[in-house]
Protein backbone atom coordinates (compact mmCIF):
# COMPACT_ATOMS: atom_id res chain seq x y z
CA UNK A 1 0.00 0.00 0.00
CA UNK A 2 1.06 3.40 -0.63
CA UNK A 3 2.25 5.76 2.11
CA UNK A 4 0.27 8.89 2.66
CA UNK A 5 1.63 11.47 0.66
CA UNK A 6 3.98 14.01 2.73
CA UNK A 7 3.22 17.17 0.17
CA UNK A 8 -0.54 16.75 1.53
CA UNK A 9 -0.99 17.99 4.76
CA UNK A 10 -4.15 16.75 6.51
CA UNK A 11 -5.74 19.17 8.75
CA UNK A 12 -8.73 18.62 11.49
CA UNK A 13 -11.57 16.10 10.23
CA UNK A 14 -13.71 19.03 9.78
CA UNK A 15 -17.37 17.97 8.39
CA UNK A 16 -18.73 14.70 8.67
CA UNK A 17 -19.66 12.69 5.60
CA UNK A 18 -23.63 14.13 5.87
CA UNK A 19 -22.71 17.30 6.44
CA UNK A 20 -19.73 17.92 3.37
CA UNK A 21 -22.40 16.27 1.32
CA UNK A 22 -24.97 18.68 2.18
CA UNK A 23 -22.29 21.59 1.92
CA UNK A 24 -21.66 20.72 -1.50
CA UNK A 25 -25.14 20.20 -2.46
CA UNK A 26 -25.45 24.03 -1.32
CA UNK A 27 -22.76 25.14 -3.27
CA UNK A 28 -24.07 22.88 -6.23
CA UNK A 29 -27.90 25.13 -5.81
CA UNK A 30 -25.88 28.36 -5.58
CA UNK A 31 -24.83 27.42 -9.28
CA UNK A 32 -27.60 25.84 -10.54
CA UNK A 33 -30.18 28.10 -9.59
CA UNK A 34 -28.29 31.43 -10.97
CA UNK A 35 -26.86 29.41 -14.15
CA UNK A 36 -28.07 32.51 -16.54
CA UNK A 37 -26.98 35.30 -14.03
CA UNK A 38 -23.49 35.78 -13.55
CA UNK A 39 -23.36 38.36 -10.94
CA UNK A 40 -25.91 36.34 -8.47
CA UNK A 41 -23.68 33.49 -9.11
CA UNK A 42 -20.93 35.29 -7.71
CA UNK A 43 -22.71 37.20 -4.96
CA UNK A 44 -24.10 33.65 -3.62
CA UNK A 45 -21.57 30.94 -4.42
CA UNK A 46 -19.15 29.89 -1.57
CA UNK A 47 -16.29 26.90 -1.70
CA UNK A 48 -18.13 24.04 0.13
CA UNK A 49 -16.52 23.23 3.61
CA UNK A 50 -16.09 19.52 3.01
CA UNK A 51 -14.07 17.01 5.82
CA UNK A 52 -15.19 13.37 5.21
CA UNK A 53 -16.25 13.46 1.38
CA UNK A 54 -15.96 10.65 -1.38
CA UNK A 55 -17.55 12.16 -4.69
CA UNK A 56 -18.38 8.56 -5.78
CA UNK A 57 -20.51 7.90 -3.15
CA UNK A 58 -21.84 11.49 -1.73
CA UNK A 59 -22.57 13.37 -5.41
CA UNK A 60 -22.79 10.25 -7.61
CA UNK A 61 -24.56 7.57 -6.03
CA UNK A 62 -27.51 9.68 -4.95
CA UNK A 63 -27.41 11.09 -8.26
CA UNK A 64 -27.65 7.74 -10.04
CA UNK A 65 -30.37 6.61 -7.92
CA UNK A 66 -32.50 10.26 -8.81
CA UNK A 67 -31.52 9.57 -13.03
CA UNK A 68 -32.45 5.65 -12.67
CA UNK A 69 -32.64 5.21 -16.58
CA UNK A 70 -31.60 8.48 -17.86
CA UNK A 71 -28.49 8.23 -20.29
CA UNK A 72 -25.41 8.69 -18.37
CA UNK A 73 -23.10 7.51 -21.69
CA UNK A 74 -24.22 7.93 -25.16
CA UNK A 75 -22.01 6.21 -28.68
CA UNK A 76 -23.05 5.49 -31.92
CA UNK A 77 -24.98 2.66 -31.78
CA UNK A 78 -25.84 2.19 -27.85
CA UNK A 79 -25.83 4.09 -24.54
CA UNK A 80 -25.41 3.40 -20.99
CA UNK A 81 -27.92 4.44 -18.17
CA UNK A 82 -26.77 6.05 -14.58
CA UNK A 83 -28.02 3.10 -12.77
CA UNK A 84 -26.29 0.76 -15.24
CA UNK A 85 -23.03 3.05 -14.66
CA UNK A 86 -23.42 3.10 -11.09
CA UNK A 87 -24.00 -0.92 -10.90
CA UNK A 88 -20.82 -1.72 -12.98
CA UNK A 89 -18.69 0.85 -11.10
CA UNK A 90 -19.59 -1.99 -8.02
CA UNK A 91 -18.45 -4.41 -9.96
CA UNK A 92 -15.26 -3.21 -10.89
CA UNK A 93 -14.84 -1.59 -7.26
CA UNK A 94 -15.33 -4.93 -6.24
CA UNK A 95 -12.86 -6.46 -8.43
CA UNK A 96 -10.03 -3.81 -7.64
CA UNK A 97 -10.07 -4.17 -4.19
CA UNK A 98 -10.12 -8.45 -4.04
CA UNK A 99 -6.70 -7.76 -6.99
CA UNK A 100 -5.13 -5.93 -3.85
CA UNK A 101 -6.27 -2.32 -4.75
CA UNK A 102 -6.04 -0.58 -1.65
CA UNK A 103 -7.02 3.36 -0.36
CA UNK A 104 -4.06 5.42 -1.55
CA UNK A 105 -2.62 2.51 -3.92
CA UNK A 106 -1.50 4.77 -7.16
CA UNK A 107 -3.18 3.60 -10.57
CA UNK A 108 -2.37 4.31 -13.80
CA UNK A 109 -5.14 4.24 -16.30
CA UNK A 110 -4.23 3.85 -19.96
CA UNK A 111 -7.73 4.21 -21.50
CA UNK A 112 -9.36 5.95 -25.06
CA UNK A 113 -12.86 6.90 -25.13
CA UNK A 114 -13.96 3.90 -23.89
CA UNK A 115 -17.73 3.29 -22.14
CA UNK A 116 -15.81 1.28 -19.11
CA UNK A 117 -13.44 4.18 -18.45
CA UNK A 118 -16.16 6.30 -16.78
CA UNK A 119 -17.20 3.28 -14.23
CA UNK A 120 -13.56 2.46 -13.70
CA UNK A 121 -13.15 5.78 -12.71
CA UNK A 122 -16.03 5.92 -10.22
CA UNK A 123 -14.79 2.52 -8.92
CA UNK A 124 -11.24 4.13 -8.25
CA UNK A 125 -12.62 6.92 -6.29
CA UNK A 126 -14.80 4.74 -4.56
CA UNK A 127 -12.49 2.69 -3.39
CA UNK A 128 -10.02 5.26 -2.17
CA UNK A 129 -7.38 4.71 -5.20
CA UNK A 130 -5.22 7.67 -6.54
CA UNK A 131 -5.46 7.78 -10.35
CA UNK A 132 -2.99 8.55 -12.82
CA UNK A 133 -4.60 9.03 -15.80
CA UNK A 134 -2.57 8.47 -19.23
CA UNK A 135 -3.26 9.05 -22.77
CA UNK A 136 -3.20 6.28 -25.33
CA UNK A 137 -0.78 8.28 -27.25
CA UNK A 138 2.06 8.25 -24.91
CA UNK A 139 5.29 5.88 -25.99
CA UNK A 140 6.50 2.98 -24.67
CA UNK A 141 10.05 4.98 -23.74
CA UNK A 142 7.67 7.04 -21.74
CA UNK A 143 6.65 4.92 -19.30
CA UNK A 144 8.99 4.06 -16.91
CA UNK A 145 9.20 7.84 -16.00
CA UNK A 146 5.71 7.86 -15.59
CA UNK A 147 5.72 4.56 -13.19
CA UNK A 148 8.53 5.87 -11.65
CA UNK A 149 7.40 9.06 -10.94
CA UNK A 150 4.08 8.41 -10.22
CA UNK A 151 4.72 5.42 -7.64
CA UNK A 152 1.89 3.20 -9.90
CA UNK A 153 1.29 -0.06 -8.26
CA UNK A 154 -1.56 -1.15 -10.56
CA UNK A 155 -2.13 -0.37 -14.50
CA UNK A 156 -5.15 -0.65 -16.34
CA UNK A 157 -5.07 -0.46 -20.05
CA UNK A 158 -6.48 -1.85 -22.98
CA UNK A 159 -5.48 -4.96 -24.85
CA UNK A 160 -3.51 -3.21 -27.54
CA UNK A 161 -1.40 -1.34 -25.33
CA UNK A 162 -0.41 -3.91 -23.37
CA UNK A 163 2.72 -4.42 -24.95
CA UNK A 164 4.09 -1.26 -24.27
CA UNK A 165 4.48 -2.28 -20.33
CA UNK A 166 6.72 -5.40 -21.65
CA UNK A 167 9.93 -5.71 -19.17
CA UNK A 168 8.48 -3.33 -16.82
CA UNK A 169 7.40 -4.72 -13.61
CA UNK A 170 6.24 -3.35 -9.87
CA UNK A 171 2.64 -3.57 -10.51
CA UNK A 172 -0.84 -5.35 -10.86
CA UNK A 173 -2.12 -5.55 -14.60
CA UNK A 174 -5.58 -5.09 -15.86
CA UNK A 175 -6.92 -5.14 -19.27
CA UNK A 176 -9.87 -4.70 -20.92
CA UNK A 177 -9.94 -8.30 -22.65
CA UNK A 178 -7.16 -11.02 -22.39
CA UNK A 179 -3.65 -9.40 -22.55
CA UNK A 180 -1.97 -12.73 -22.04
CA UNK A 181 -0.09 -14.30 -19.28
CA UNK A 182 0.04 -12.05 -16.40
CA UNK A 183 -2.56 -9.83 -17.60
CA UNK A 184 -5.99 -9.91 -15.51
CA UNK A 185 -9.05 -9.57 -17.26
CA UNK A 186 -11.19 -6.82 -15.92
CA UNK A 187 -14.29 -7.05 -17.92
CA UNK A 188 -14.67 -10.84 -17.57
CA UNK A 189 -13.84 -10.29 -13.48
CA UNK A 190 -15.91 -7.69 -12.71
CA UNK A 191 -19.12 -9.60 -14.67
CA UNK A 192 -18.49 -11.98 -11.79
CA UNK A 193 -19.02 -9.76 -9.00
CA UNK A 194 -22.25 -8.35 -7.36
CA UNK A 195 -23.84 -4.99 -8.73
CA UNK A 196 -24.95 -4.33 -5.38
CA UNK A 197 -24.43 -1.32 -3.11
CA UNK A 198 -20.57 -1.46 -2.60
CA UNK A 199 -19.80 1.19 0.40
CA UNK A 200 -16.45 3.79 -0.85
CA UNK A 201 -13.86 4.57 1.55
CA UNK A 202 -14.43 7.20 3.87
CA UNK A 203 -11.71 9.19 2.07
CA UNK A 204 -11.15 13.38 3.64
CA UNK A 205 -11.52 15.68 0.98
CA UNK A 206 -7.56 16.52 0.92
CA UNK A 207 -6.53 13.11 0.21
CA UNK A 208 -5.34 12.88 -3.38
CA UNK A 209 -7.06 11.36 -5.90
CA UNK A 210 -5.19 12.53 -9.40
CA UNK A 211 -2.09 12.83 -10.28
CA UNK A 212 -1.52 14.76 -14.16
CA UNK A 213 1.50 14.98 -16.17
CA UNK A 214 1.26 18.22 -17.20
CA UNK A 215 1.67 18.67 -21.38
CA UNK A 216 5.58 20.01 -21.11
CA UNK A 217 5.49 21.74 -23.73
CA UNK A 218 8.77 23.39 -22.72
CA UNK A 219 10.18 21.12 -19.81
CA UNK A 220 9.91 18.03 -18.43
CA UNK A 221 6.22 17.30 -17.43
CA UNK A 222 5.47 18.33 -14.15
CA UNK A 223 3.00 16.03 -11.47
CA UNK A 224 0.50 17.62 -10.50
CA UNK A 225 -1.57 16.42 -7.62
CA UNK A 226 -5.22 16.78 -7.25
CA UNK A 227 -7.17 15.84 -4.09
CA UNK A 228 -11.18 14.32 -3.18
CA UNK A 229 -12.11 18.27 -3.42
CA UNK A 230 -10.07 20.10 -5.79
CA UNK A 231 -11.45 18.54 -9.15
CA UNK A 232 -14.81 16.77 -8.21
CA UNK A 233 -15.53 20.11 -5.97
CA UNK A 234 -13.82 22.46 -7.21
CA UNK A 235 -15.15 21.87 -10.80
CA UNK A 236 -18.30 23.54 -9.77
CA UNK A 237 -16.67 26.65 -11.28
CA UNK A 238 -16.03 24.36 -14.72
CA UNK A 239 -19.97 23.98 -14.42
CA UNK A 240 -20.66 27.49 -13.88
CA UNK A 241 -18.70 28.02 -17.25
CA UNK A 242 -20.40 25.09 -18.89
CA UNK A 243 -23.79 25.36 -17.85
CA UNK A 244 -24.91 22.34 -18.12
CA UNK A 245 -28.08 20.78 -17.04
CA UNK A 246 -29.48 17.98 -16.10
CA UNK A 247 -31.31 16.17 -19.69
CA UNK A 248 -28.19 17.95 -21.78
CA UNK A 249 -26.22 15.60 -24.42
CA UNK A 250 -22.71 16.86 -24.09
CA UNK A 251 -19.70 16.11 -25.91
CA UNK A 252 -16.30 17.22 -24.83
CA UNK A 253 -13.94 16.76 -27.75
CA UNK A 254 -10.47 15.75 -25.39
CA UNK A 255 -8.56 12.96 -25.57
CA UNK A 256 -8.21 10.72 -22.06
CA UNK A 257 -5.22 11.43 -19.97
CA UNK A 258 -5.85 15.11 -19.81
CA UNK A 259 -7.14 17.15 -17.52
CA UNK A 260 -9.61 18.90 -19.67
CA UNK A 261 -11.65 15.30 -19.83
CA UNK A 262 -12.06 15.20 -16.24
CA UNK A 263 -13.31 18.68 -16.42
CA UNK A 264 -16.11 18.59 -19.19
CA UNK A 265 -16.04 14.99 -19.68
CA UNK A 266 -16.55 13.69 -16.07
CA UNK A 267 -17.33 15.79 -13.16
CA UNK A 268 -19.19 18.65 -14.27
CA UNK A 269 -21.57 16.27 -16.51
CA UNK A 270 -22.06 14.05 -14.04
CA UNK A 271 -22.43 16.26 -11.34
CA UNK A 272 -25.82 17.43 -12.62
CA UNK A 273 -27.32 14.33 -14.88
CA UNK A 274 -26.43 15.02 -18.24
CA UNK A 275 -25.20 12.25 -20.59
CA UNK A 276 -22.11 12.25 -21.91
CA UNK A 277 -21.26 11.30 -25.89
CA UNK A 278 -17.95 8.52 -25.94
CA UNK A 279 -16.27 8.46 -28.72
CA UNK A 280 -12.85 6.82 -30.11
CA UNK A 281 -13.27 7.12 -33.10
CA UNK A 282 -10.17 9.46 -35.03
CA UNK A 283 -11.22 12.89 -35.28
CA UNK A 284 -12.32 13.75 -38.67
CA UNK A 285 -14.62 16.99 -39.14
CA UNK A 286 -16.99 15.49 -41.35
CA UNK A 287 -18.04 12.63 -39.13
CA UNK A 288 -17.90 14.63 -35.96
CA UNK A 289 -20.49 17.11 -37.60
CA UNK A 290 -22.52 13.80 -38.57
CA UNK A 291 -22.61 12.06 -34.95
CA UNK A 292 -23.71 15.72 -33.83
CA UNK A 293 -27.12 15.19 -35.15
CA UNK A 294 -27.54 11.58 -34.81
CA UNK A 295 -26.58 11.73 -30.81
CA UNK A 296 -28.96 14.92 -30.58
CA UNK A 297 -26.17 16.62 -28.93
CA UNK A 298 -27.16 19.82 -26.98
CA UNK A 299 -24.17 21.13 -25.79
CA UNK A 300 -20.15 20.94 -27.43
CA UNK A 301 -16.95 21.99 -25.94
CA UNK A 302 -14.15 22.06 -28.51
CA UNK A 303 -10.61 23.34 -28.24
CA UNK A 304 -9.73 25.71 -30.98
CA UNK A 305 -8.17 23.05 -33.16
CA UNK A 306 -11.14 21.44 -33.56
CA UNK A 307 -13.60 24.60 -34.24
CA UNK A 308 -10.71 26.01 -36.98
CA UNK A 309 -11.13 22.21 -38.63
CA UNK A 310 -15.42 22.64 -37.99
CA UNK A 311 -15.67 26.05 -39.59
CA UNK A 312 -14.13 24.68 -42.73
CA UNK A 313 -17.06 22.52 -43.31
CA UNK A 314 -20.73 23.39 -44.30
CA UNK A 315 -21.74 24.57 -40.60
CA UNK A 316 -25.59 25.46 -41.54
CA UNK A 317 -26.17 21.47 -42.43
CA UNK A 318 -25.58 20.44 -38.82
CA UNK A 319 -27.06 22.22 -36.67
CA UNK A 320 -29.28 19.37 -34.92
CA UNK A 321 -30.07 19.94 -31.08
CA UNK A 322 -26.93 22.24 -30.04
CA UNK A 323 -28.18 24.82 -27.85
CA UNK A 324 -24.69 25.36 -25.94
CA UNK A 325 -20.82 25.78 -28.05
CA UNK A 326 -17.82 26.49 -25.17
CA UNK A 327 -14.25 26.36 -26.69
CA UNK A 328 -11.24 25.97 -24.19
CA UNK A 329 -7.65 24.64 -24.22
CA UNK A 330 -6.13 27.60 -25.89
CA UNK A 331 -7.16 31.13 -26.49
CA UNK A 332 -10.40 30.83 -29.17
CA UNK A 333 -9.73 33.31 -32.43
CA UNK A 334 -12.72 35.57 -32.96
CA UNK A 335 -12.92 34.85 -36.71
CA UNK A 336 -13.89 30.97 -35.37
CA UNK A 337 -16.33 32.70 -32.79
CA UNK A 338 -18.06 34.80 -35.93
CA UNK A 339 -17.90 32.01 -38.35
CA UNK A 340 -19.60 29.71 -36.14
CA UNK A 341 -21.97 32.52 -34.88
CA UNK A 342 -23.32 32.66 -38.47
CA UNK A 343 -24.08 29.39 -39.57
CA UNK A 344 -25.51 28.71 -36.36
CA UNK A 345 -26.66 31.57 -34.68
CA UNK A 346 -24.71 30.53 -31.63
CA UNK A 347 -21.79 31.98 -29.33
CA UNK A 348 -18.47 30.13 -28.91
CA UNK A 349 -18.37 31.01 -24.92
CA UNK A 350 -14.27 30.53 -24.33
CA UNK A 351 -13.09 29.70 -21.33
CA UNK A 352 -9.67 29.32 -19.25
CA UNK A 353 -8.22 27.08 -16.66
CA UNK A 354 -5.10 24.86 -16.45
CA UNK A 355 -4.09 21.56 -15.62
CA UNK A 356 -3.10 22.90 -12.03
CA UNK A 357 -6.97 24.44 -11.59
CA UNK A 358 -10.40 24.07 -12.29
CA UNK A 359 -11.75 26.50 -14.91
CA UNK A 360 -10.67 29.83 -13.66
CA UNK A 361 -12.54 32.38 -15.95
CA UNK A 362 -15.11 32.21 -18.89
CA UNK A 363 -18.17 33.80 -20.53
CA UNK A 364 -20.72 31.96 -18.66
CA UNK A 365 -24.31 31.41 -19.93
CA UNK A 366 -26.80 34.58 -20.96
CA UNK A 367 -24.12 36.89 -20.90
CA UNK A 368 -22.97 39.05 -23.47
CA UNK A 369 -19.63 37.55 -25.14
CA UNK A 370 -17.21 40.46 -25.99
CA UNK A 371 -15.00 39.48 -28.87
CA UNK A 372 -11.80 38.39 -28.12
CA UNK A 373 -12.60 38.37 -24.14
CA UNK A 374 -12.41 34.94 -22.15
CA UNK A 375 -14.70 36.25 -20.43
CA UNK A 376 -14.49 37.01 -16.27
CA UNK A 377 -13.51 35.11 -12.87
CA UNK A 378 -15.59 32.08 -12.85
CA UNK A 379 -17.31 31.72 -9.14
CA UNK A 380 -15.13 31.07 -6.33
CA UNK A 381 -11.90 32.30 -8.41
CA UNK A 382 -10.60 36.21 -7.41
CA UNK A 383 -7.89 37.14 -9.63
CA UNK A 384 -5.27 40.13 -10.06
CA UNK A 385 -3.01 40.92 -12.80
CA UNK A 386 0.26 41.63 -11.37
CA UNK A 387 2.98 43.43 -13.67
CA UNK A 388 6.61 43.11 -13.52
CA UNK A 389 6.88 45.51 -11.06
CA UNK A 390 5.27 43.05 -8.61
CA UNK A 391 2.17 45.71 -8.61
CA UNK A 392 -1.41 44.95 -9.48
CA UNK A 393 -2.60 46.76 -12.91
CA UNK A 394 -4.93 46.07 -15.78
CA UNK A 395 -2.51 43.94 -17.59
CA UNK A 396 -0.17 41.76 -16.02
CA UNK A 397 0.30 38.02 -15.19
CA UNK A 398 -3.51 36.52 -14.40
CA UNK A 399 -2.52 35.66 -10.94
CA UNK A 400 -5.30 33.80 -8.42
CA UNK A 401 -5.35 35.67 -4.47
CA UNK A 402 -4.08 32.52 -2.04
CA UNK A 403 -6.19 34.23 0.87
CA UNK A 404 -8.37 32.51 1.01
CA UNK A 405 -7.25 29.82 -1.25
CA UNK A 406 -9.52 28.53 -4.35
CA UNK A 407 -10.93 25.14 -3.76
CA UNK A 408 -10.37 24.13 -7.19
CA UNK A 409 -6.47 25.02 -6.50
CA UNK A 410 -4.20 21.80 -7.03
CA UNK A 411 -2.25 20.81 -3.81
CA UNK A 412 1.06 20.98 -5.18
CA UNK A 413 3.82 19.21 -7.56
CA UNK A 414 4.28 15.54 -6.03
CA UNK A 415 7.33 14.49 -4.94
CA UNK A 416 8.56 18.51 -6.03
CA UNK A 417 7.95 20.40 -2.48
CA UNK A 418 10.40 23.16 -3.44
CA UNK A 419 8.24 24.21 -6.48
CA UNK A 420 4.98 23.60 -5.13
CA UNK A 421 6.34 26.29 -2.24
CA UNK A 422 7.59 28.45 -4.69
CA UNK A 423 4.23 28.69 -6.87
CA UNK A 424 1.77 27.92 -3.50
CA UNK A 425 3.89 29.89 -0.81
CA UNK A 426 2.90 33.22 -1.64
CA UNK A 427 0.19 35.79 -1.59
CA UNK A 428 -0.80 34.76 -5.65
CA UNK A 429 -0.52 31.69 -7.45
CA UNK A 430 0.57 33.09 -10.76
CA UNK A 431 -0.58 31.25 -13.94
CA UNK A 432 2.39 32.56 -16.16
CA UNK A 433 -0.76 34.14 -18.78
CA UNK A 434 -0.32 37.75 -19.51
CA UNK A 435 -3.76 39.28 -19.85
CA UNK A 436 -5.48 42.62 -19.99
CA UNK A 437 -8.85 43.81 -18.15
CA UNK A 438 -11.54 45.93 -19.82
CA UNK A 439 -13.19 48.55 -17.75
CA UNK A 440 -16.13 46.09 -16.95
CA UNK A 441 -13.98 43.02 -15.69
CA UNK A 442 -13.99 40.98 -19.13
CA UNK A 443 -10.27 39.42 -19.74
CA UNK A 444 -8.37 39.61 -23.00
CA UNK A 445 -5.74 36.76 -23.14
CA UNK A 446 -2.34 38.66 -24.39
CA UNK A 447 0.65 35.24 -24.19
CA UNK A 448 1.97 33.51 -21.88
CA UNK A 449 4.87 35.17 -19.91
CA UNK A 450 7.50 33.48 -22.49
CA UNK A 451 5.62 34.11 -25.08
CA UNK A 452 5.11 37.93 -25.31
CA UNK A 453 8.13 39.25 -27.02
CA UNK A 454 9.99 42.89 -28.14
CA UNK A 455 10.48 44.33 -31.86
CA UNK A 456 11.81 47.76 -31.47
CA UNK A 457 11.01 47.76 -28.29
CA UNK A 458 6.99 47.24 -28.84
CA UNK A 459 5.42 44.73 -26.90
CA UNK A 460 3.94 41.26 -29.07
CA UNK A 461 0.99 39.46 -28.54
CA UNK A 462 1.84 36.47 -30.55
CA UNK A 463 -1.69 35.71 -29.65
CA UNK A 464 -2.87 38.88 -31.48
CA UNK A 465 -1.30 38.64 -34.58
CA UNK A 466 -2.27 34.58 -34.95
CA UNK A 467 -6.03 35.69 -34.51
CA UNK A 468 -5.20 37.90 -37.45
CA UNK A 469 -3.42 35.79 -39.57
CA UNK A 470 -6.11 32.94 -39.48
CA UNK A 471 -8.60 35.35 -40.80
CA UNK A 472 -6.78 34.77 -44.69
CA UNK A 473 -9.03 32.58 -46.38
CA UNK A 474 -6.15 30.14 -46.94
CA UNK A 475 -4.79 29.88 -43.52
CA UNK A 476 -5.71 27.15 -41.25
CA UNK A 477 -3.48 27.86 -38.26
CA UNK A 478 -0.38 30.07 -37.32
CA UNK A 479 2.26 30.48 -34.71
CA UNK A 480 4.23 33.22 -34.37
CA UNK A 481 7.40 33.82 -32.74
CA UNK A 482 10.28 36.29 -32.40
CA UNK A 483 12.72 35.66 -34.95
CA UNK A 484 16.48 37.66 -34.75
CA UNK A 485 16.68 41.08 -36.63
CA UNK A 486 19.83 42.94 -36.32
CA UNK A 487 17.87 46.35 -35.50
CA UNK A 488 14.81 45.48 -34.27
CA UNK A 489 16.29 42.89 -31.73
CA UNK A 490 13.39 40.75 -33.17
CA UNK A 491 10.53 40.70 -35.60
CA UNK A 492 7.26 38.41 -35.93
CA UNK A 493 7.82 35.40 -37.55
CA UNK A 494 4.39 33.37 -38.78
CA UNK A 495 4.74 29.37 -39.12
CA UNK A 496 1.58 28.77 -41.08
CA UNK A 497 -0.64 25.52 -41.80
CA UNK A 498 -3.07 26.00 -44.92
CA UNK A 499 -6.30 25.09 -45.10
CA UNK A 500 -7.16 21.98 -47.81
CA UNK A 501 -6.22 23.00 -51.25
CA UNK A 502 -3.96 25.87 -50.65
CA UNK A 503 -0.17 26.05 -52.15
CA UNK A 504 2.21 27.00 -49.93
CA UNK A 505 4.29 28.68 -51.63
CA UNK A 506 6.25 32.59 -52.96
CA UNK A 507 2.56 34.01 -54.05
CA UNK A 508 0.47 32.79 -51.33
CA UNK A 509 3.49 34.38 -48.75
CA UNK A 510 3.41 37.69 -50.14
CA UNK A 511 -0.44 37.44 -49.97
CA UNK A 512 -0.87 36.90 -46.56
CA UNK A 513 2.30 39.56 -45.74
CA UNK A 514 0.10 42.04 -47.47
CA UNK A 515 -3.31 40.97 -45.39
CA UNK A 516 -1.63 41.26 -42.46
CA UNK A 517 0.78 44.64 -43.21
CA UNK A 518 -3.06 46.47 -43.92
CA UNK A 519 -4.27 45.54 -41.04
CA UNK A 520 -1.60 46.18 -38.25
CA UNK A 521 0.54 48.98 -37.22
CA UNK A 522 4.16 48.88 -38.90
CA UNK A 523 5.45 48.01 -35.05
CA UNK A 524 3.43 44.70 -35.28
CA UNK A 525 3.71 43.85 -38.80
CA UNK A 526 4.88 40.06 -39.64
CA UNK A 527 7.55 40.54 -41.55
CA UNK A 528 8.38 36.89 -42.28
CA UNK A 529 6.13 33.73 -42.56
CA UNK A 530 7.29 29.92 -42.69
CA UNK A 531 4.60 27.30 -44.52
CA UNK A 532 5.46 24.40 -42.05
CA UNK A 533 3.88 21.93 -39.95
CA UNK A 534 3.64 22.91 -35.94
CA UNK A 535 5.12 21.12 -33.73
CA UNK A 536 2.60 19.83 -30.73
CA UNK A 537 2.98 17.90 -27.38
CA UNK A 538 0.60 14.78 -27.70
CA UNK A 539 -2.31 16.55 -26.00
CA UNK A 540 -2.11 19.15 -29.08
CA UNK A 541 -0.77 22.02 -28.00
CA UNK A 542 1.51 23.97 -29.51
CA UNK A 543 5.42 23.47 -28.88
CA UNK A 544 6.26 27.02 -29.27
CA UNK A 545 9.86 26.53 -27.78
CA UNK A 546 10.75 24.28 -30.63
CA UNK A 547 9.92 26.91 -33.27
CA UNK A 548 11.45 30.01 -31.11
CA UNK A 549 14.82 27.59 -31.47
CA UNK A 550 14.28 26.95 -35.06
CA UNK A 551 13.51 30.77 -36.00
CA UNK A 552 16.84 31.97 -34.25
CA UNK A 553 19.26 29.89 -35.80
CA UNK A 554 17.78 31.77 -39.16
CA UNK A 555 17.91 28.80 -41.71
CA UNK A 556 15.92 29.44 -44.50
CA UNK A 557 14.23 26.92 -46.06
CA UNK A 558 12.62 26.52 -49.92
CA UNK A 559 9.33 27.80 -48.21
CA UNK A 560 10.01 30.51 -45.95
CA UNK A 561 9.71 34.49 -47.00
CA UNK A 562 10.80 37.42 -45.64
CA UNK A 563 9.00 41.07 -46.52
CA UNK A 564 12.25 41.90 -47.95
CA UNK A 565 11.87 38.90 -50.64
CA UNK A 566 9.23 41.28 -52.03
CA UNK A 567 11.13 44.43 -52.66
CA UNK A 568 8.61 47.53 -51.85
CA UNK A 569 5.90 45.61 -51.64
CA UNK A 570 6.80 44.41 -48.41
CA UNK A 571 7.38 47.22 -46.98
CA UNK A 572 10.66 46.88 -45.23
CA UNK A 573 11.79 50.28 -44.28
CA UNK A 574 8.61 51.14 -41.60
Amino acid sequence: MSQPNPDVSRPAAGPDRAQSAANFRAALHAITAHRDDYAAQRATFAWPQLGTFNWADDVFRPLSEACGDAPALVWDGGQQSYAELERQANRIGRLLQAGGVQPGDHLLLMLSGVPELWAILIAAIRIGAVVLPATTLLPAHDLPDRLRRGEVRHVITEVAEAAKFEGLSGFTRYALGDAGPGWTDLLAGAAQQSPERLEGHPTHATDPLLLYFTSGTTHQPKLVMHTQQSYPAGHLSTLAWLGLRRGDVHWNISSPGWAKHAWSTFFAPLTVGAAVVVNSERFDARRTLELLVSLGVTSLCAPPTVWRMLIQQPLERYRGQLSNAVGAGEPLNPEVIEVVQRAWGLTIRDGYGQTETTAQVGNTPGQPVRPGSMGRPLPGYTVALIGPDGQEGQEGELSLQLHPRPLGLMAGYAGDPERSAAVLGGAYYGTGDVVRRDEDGYLYYVGRTDDVFKSSDYRISPFELESLLIEHPQVAEAAVVPSPHPERLSVPKAYIVTVSGAVPGRELAQDILAFARDRLGPHKRVRRVEFADLPKTISGKIRRVDLRAHAARLERGDLEFWEEDFGGEGGSGQ
